[in-house]
């Protein structure tokens, strides 16, 4: 197709790029580069003896690392430029303002490397729905063992999942070396950053909202699975709980369908990036419509969480149907929730849409301890309910799933929609025999939905 990147910069918000590295030098844009840490231009890592600096260094490789030199490998975008923001070596991070003259900039973020014990949903970055969060899978399709799971991820590629560091991914490394341990999200959210430098080539004027609808039509499920055996409670609800499947002596996280028709899974979000169909897309796309924010309703009485079972409250929103904000597609929804419990990591959040799409806001975190803070006006984001309709009944579900005695209060609950008044993809005609693709699927739908 003869996209390698070409005209396009892709900023490493790191600990800094070593740009004089053979693989990255010829590639490097030291006008878009700065050291917020050091308040100078040179976004040069700190080198330590334990190579901890290293991070920066190896996402560049991942994204422009030089072809047909015989060095380190070949980057996804190896024509495109990459610039050092080096703040990550220092206690704090600066403002991220819109770029890309006003079609704003386009924020990669890991899904996280915490595993079981973790949820990507708290942290602030790959819940932000100014960012593309990504997680990872291994080469056999399954999640790798760090994986986070959270309904803010919005893709996936893949890294490095087992025990051998030679099975990682080939990259540029400190002082002119080359890795092949380099694993982690933080090796999938590079191959990602690469993917949709290629998109911004093949149209330049996709802005930050088009890359993600983008991403959300063209990632594909593939043979991608969770390997994970994790219990899944009961919710207690009238509706059928298609969001479970059970697996011997477990229930596993199995791919679900939104109400749209849109496949999603809570590790790997809408799929695997598959750069080809994306950038195919990208040439015919034209701009979603304008984005609107729907303050849905508020729940301000504060409840008792049960020990056992589930506190269930609903919520019921037009969608400020209207109004100026009136939203009829979903692009994000926010639940901002406020309790606290003796034991924070036990306390578990559902969302469950209108149209039935079940989204775990907060899984079980096992390591967290705390029986103080609590969250306060906690923004827990969900894009399992992309392209559906928001008008109608909401359902909170807040339970306990761990040992021990647990007691809890939620103080107060309210539902942001985040979305399009119009149809997002009014007048996209689907590639050439791509019968049954996931944009005729959401067309088909939201024809249906159509007031």
């Amino acid at each position: 197709m003869g996209f390698t990147g070409k005209n396009i910069t892709t900023a490493i918000m790191d600990d800094g790029v070593d740009y004089m590295h053979p693989d990255i030098k010829n590639n490097f844009n030291a006008d878009a580069s700065y050291d917020f840490s050091s308040n100078d231009p040179f976004p040069y890592p700190r080198y330590t003896d334990d190579w901890f600096n290293s991070h920066g260094t190896r996402c560049a490789g991942e994204i422009v690392g030089a072809r047909d030199n015989g060095v380190c490998g070949v980057g996804v975008a190896y024509d495109g430029k990459v610039a050092g923001i080096r703040m990550l070596d220092q206690p704090y991070m600066t403002d991220l303002i819109e770029g890309r003259n006003g079609l704003g900039s386009i924020f990669v973020w890991a899904s996280g490397d915490g595993g079981e014990d973790d949820d990507c949903n708290c942290d602030g970055y790959a819940a932000s729905m100014w960012t593309i969060s990504i997680n990872s899978a291994i080469n056999n399709g399954e999640n790798a063992h760090y994986d986070e799971s959270c309904s803010s991820t919005l893709a996936s590629t893949f890294s490095n999942g087992g025990r051998n560091p030679e099975t990682g991914v080939a990259t540029t490394d400190l002082y002119g070396r080359c890795t092949r341990s380099h694993s982690g999200t933080s090796a999938a959210a590079p191959e990602a950053a690469g993917v949709f430098a290629l998109a911004l080539e093949a149209n330049p004027q996709l802005t930050w909202r088009d890359l993600q609808h983008l991403t959300v039509l063209t990632s594909t499920r593939n043979s991608l699975f969770d390997g994970r055996c994790r219990d899944l409670p009961e919710l207690g609800l009238a509706i059928p709980d298609n969001h479970k499947t059970t697996s011997g002596n477990c229930t596993h996280f199995e791919w679900q369908m939104n109400g749209v028709g849109l496949e999603y899974n809570h590790l790997f979000g809408f799929g695997v990036l598959d750069a080809a169909e994306i950038v195919m897309m990208s040439l015919v796309w034209k701009t979603v419509p304008p984005r609107y924010h729907c303050s849905a309703g508020a729940i301000d009485t504060p409840y008792e969480i049960p020990a056992d079972g589930n506190l269930i409250l609903e919520l019921n929103t037009d969608a400020c149907v209207g109004t100026a904000t009136e939203v009829r597609y979903l692009e994000h929804v926010q639940a901002v929730v406020s309790f606290n419990s003796t034991r924070r990591g036990d306390t578990t959040l559902y969302l469950v849409s209108p149209m039935g799409t079940r989204s775990m806001i907060l899984s079980r975190r096992p390591k967290d301890d705390d029986g103080k803070d609590g969250f306060t006006n906690w923004p827990f984001m969900t894009t399992h309910t992309w392209g559906e309709n928001p008008t109608g009944k909401w359902r909170l579900i807040v339970r306990f799933q761990g040992p021990g005695e647990h007691r809890g209060t939620l103080k107060k609950f309210s539902l942001m929609l985040h979305g399009t008044k119009e149809p997002p993809y009014a007048g996209i005609e689907p590639l050439m025999g791509h019968v049954n693709s996931k944009l005729e699927v959401v067309q088909t739908a939201h024809k249906r939905l159509a007031p």
